[in-house]
């Protein structure tokens, strides 16, 4: 009698990933000469071309890096549909670490992966991205945004503006007021858009708590804005009216959330809630949550609607409107005993159904 054959486990396929929300296309990436190793996910382009950025991380495995691009992407097909934008979503990351790893070359070599899609995808700055970053992406594929030819050049003070208004409108919501004057609030992240976001904060008369992993960035908001700082581990603990995570993902979650300080939850970071259980822990905790990819929405309509001639006006507008939205948001909820995500994903999918 022959013996039973051994169980053999296939390895994972992006069909498997849970983040896997039938994605149009998945495209994983590599550049001999340079070293790139990238992941490209279109998510839907029901409403146009897939536009999202392009983030350089130095994941720990393939595998997370994948996740973080299926969730991004999905996450860009809701932000752009709820921005009014007639595009799809899509996101590519590269695994790299962009303070020793990145290099002109390397974003070339990206920008002509760019082009062979043909218009599907179009990229733009994201975490551990530059202006100039992008500029080396152009001089290989016409596809890009967020660069001095197509427009205003660096998203992040739009992503800075939306994000504040966003802000006074959770607060409003939540305290009764929007004016920020007194206002604790406890900023993680200070790249090009939380650092932003504090200058904003700051002139409107908040008391500013900082974290970041990179000590020199902490040291100059403390310089500039009179800010405190504080560990980036504990940036979600401390006593404040309003939490902004404005670095990675996933920073809402089972474990964190009992920890946090704050009545409002309102950041650039994209995917702050690890999963949907997440935010109903939130509300049930009284805390308001300020969807993630509402918010943080005005960098993504600055290179969407940017012409060369500079329409900043009308860019800036269409961002500050992203207050409206998230007010309506929030009335919804309260209305239909909901969270506040549950509301923006209804929102957004009556768009697309449309």
């Amino acid at each position: 009698m022959n013996a039973p054959l051994p169980t053999v486990m296939l390895p994972r396929t992006v069909f498997d990933d849970p983040e896997f929300q039938d994605h149009e296309n998945v495209v994983f990436v590599s550049d001999r000469t340079t070293g790139l190793k990238a992941i490209i996910a279109v998510h839907d382009t029901t409403l146009g071309p897939a536009l999202g950025g392009c983030r350089v991380w130095p994941y720990a495995c393939a595998a997370d890096a994948l996740t973080d691009a299926l969730r991004l992407s999905r996450g860009m097909t809701y932000k752009n549909a709820l921005a009014g934008l007639d595009l799809g979503g899509g996101k590519a990351v590269i695994i790299a670490d962009p303070r020793k790893e990145k290099t002109p070359d390397l974003m070339e070599a990206f920008g002509a992966h760019v082009e062979r899609l043909s218009g599907t995808y179009i990229t733009a700055e994201d975490v551990g991205v530059s202006p100039d970053d992008m500029e080396a992406v152009a001089r290989h594929t016409a596809h890009v945004r967020g660069t001095s030819a197509t427009g205003l050049g660096d998203p992040s003070p739009f992503t800075a503006l939306g994000v504040f208004e966003g802000i006074k409108v959770a607060c409003r919501h939540r305290f009764g007021s929007d004016d920020l004057a007194g206002r604790v609030i406890s900023v993680q992240g200070l790249g090009h858009v939380g650092f932003g976001l504090c200058e904003l904060l700051h002139d409107a008369g908040a008391k500013l708590l900082v974290s970041d992993i990179h000590a020199p960035s902490v040291l100059k908001a403390m310089e500039a804005f009179d800010a405190e700082a504080v560990d980036p581990e504990a940036a979600h603990m401390v006593p404040a009216d309003v939490f902004v995570p404005c670095a990675l993902g996933g920073i809402v979650n089972n474990r964190t959330i009992p920890q946090i300080g704050a009545k409002v939850v309102a950041g650039a970071a994209n995917n702050q809630l690890l999963s949907a259980e997440d935010g109903i822990a939130l509300r049930s905790r009284g805390i308001l949550y300020a969807p993630d990819y509402v918010i943080n929405a005005g960098g993504v309509i600055s290179i969407a609607l940017a012409t060369p001639g500079g329409n900043v006006d009308v860019v800036r507008d269409k961002t500050r409107a992203i207050g409206e939205t998230l007010a309506d948001i929030f009335s919804r909820a309260d209305r239909g005993n909901k969270t506040p995500e549950q509301i923006a994903d209804e929102m957004a999918e009556e768009r697309l159904r449309a």
